[in-house]
């Protein structure tokens, strides 16, 4: 492999990282959220 293909093999890999890390704290805030008192989610809504 050239050193080019070892430089895009890494940037794929950081940037499916990231979206990764993304989705879990995307997924576990709403986790959160529903797990909250509904009246305390009627008074701060986004």
């Amino acid at each position: 492999m050239d050193l080019a293909s070892v430089y895009y093999l890494g940037v794929t890999f950081l940037l499916f990282g990231i979206f990764v890390a993304i989705v879990v704290r995307t997924y576990s805030r709403k986790n959160r959220e529903r797990g909250e008192d509904p009246k305390y989610r009627m008074m701060h809504e986004d």
